[in-house]
């Protein structure tokens, strides 16, 4: 995603306040390149003036949403947390009746996550009533996007560039002998769910899980929504099952979170 700053100078709304614009617009290139950037390198992906970005920057540390790390980088501060937990608390509100459906035509766990900054976070989950062996995911729960299929979904549509600087910054840790550590094999697995249309995590985050993910399309957020269960339940007819009705549950949680924020701006 690329900070809307960027495409036209500083204002995203034309009766909008242009310092209240660019201010969330250096967030979002903050968020683009990781978390943490260097002002030169903002001051260029966010097309202003240096000496604007460092007078905003520096309102922005006053109140705690940016922090100054000692390498005289700027990284995305903790007051951010607050709002982006009420935020996923409101988007799990906003996405639960999709994700019923889906679990009431899957019977398996259905999964919602973000991408913030370099880290996907899980924030919601809705479980089936029937099976006896379920999935659980702690909501909240944050890990890197190379050993999950809601990870795989999101970042498909990224340049290869794009996704190469990520790896860098987060490396490629194994959870277990099925992860990606590689980033040659990550972007050919991203080369595949292109091609398929859909994301599997073939117990690459863990050992005798199986999960499948779609991105949520033109989504305020970068999103997926996945649906995962024990290998044996999850064969390749409930893969091909199930990427219909998470296309479907995610077209209609993309449709309700942009009715939402078309409201909000009337």
């Amino acid at each position: 995603m690329v900070s809307e700053v960027k495409k036209n100078g500083g204002s995203r709304s034309a009766g909008g306040v242009q310092s209240l614009d660019r201010a969330f617009g250096i967030l979002e290139t903050m968020a683009d390149a990781g978390g943490i950037i260097g002002l030169s390198q903002l001051a260029q992906d966010a097309d202003l003036p240096l000496a604007t970005i460092h007078r905003l920057v520096r309102t922005l540390v006053d109140l705690g949403y940016v922090r100054q790390e000692q390498s005289r980088q700027y990284s995305l501060g903790p007051r951010l947390m607050r709002l982006a937990d009420a935020s996923s608390k409101r988007i799990a509100t906003w996405a639960n009746p999709a994700m019923i459906e889906a679990v009431a035509r899957l019977g398996e766990s259905v999964n919602l996550a973000v991408l913030e900054g370099d880290e996907i976070v899980y924030v919601a989950q809705v479980q089936p009533s029937a099976n006896f062996m379920r999935m659980f995911t702690e909501v909240g729960r944050r890990t890197f996007p190379h050993a999950t299929a809601v990870g795989k979904a999101i970042l498909a549509d990224r340049p290869d560039a794009e996704v190469l600087a990520m790896l860098k910054r987060t490396g490629m840790p194994r959870h277990t002998d099925h992860t990606l550590i590689e980033p040659a094999e990550f972007l050919a697995s991203l080369a595949l769910t292109r091609e398929r249309g859909f994301a599997l995590d073939e117990g690459e985050q863990e050992v005798g899980v199986r999960c499948v993910a779609v991105v949520v399309p033109d989504a305020p957020q970068p999103m997926a929504l996945s649906m995962s269960g024990p290998l044996p339940r999850v064969g390749d007819d409930t893969v091909l099952r199930a990427a219909p009705v998470l296309r479907a549950a995610a077209v209609e949680i993309a449709t309700e979170l942009n009715r939402i924020g078309a409201l909000s701006d009337v």
